[in-house]
């Protein structure tokens, strides 16, 4: 079974409410430059340091997650966005169920 993407011009509804409890990571859209990703994050799950080969974007969508990059760590609280240069190791925890839009620019 093929994964289903968004479609150019197609409406991608970010925010869960209520579903996001039940919801798990789904990549939203991908191409050849570009990929965007719905991150969930539940309550206490931690994503150890990690590299992303090209740029990238975190908007926190809703709930409270924890940011480290290069050992400090900083509130990621919905309506705010931050920036990571290609290969800058990271790490993210859940301090509330959380929904994160990860926006990741392909390397060529």
């Amino acid at each position: 079974m093929s994964i289903q993407h968004a479609k150019a011009g197609e409406v991608i509804h970010l925010p869960l409410g209520a579903a996001l409890g039940n919801s798990k990571t789904t990549t939203l859209l991908k191409t050849a430059d570009l990929e965007l990703i719905r991150l969930i994050l539940p309550v206490g799950k931690e994503i150890p340091s990690h590299k992303a080969p090209g740029e990238i974007t975190v908007q926190c969508l809703e709930g409270h997650a924890d940011f480290s990059i290069a050992g400090k760590s900083q509130a990621l609280l919905p309506g705010q966005l931050i920036y990571l240069a290609a290969n800058e190791p990271h790490a993210v925890k859940g301090i509330e169920n959380s929904s994160l839009l990860v926006t990741l620019l392909l390397p060529k």
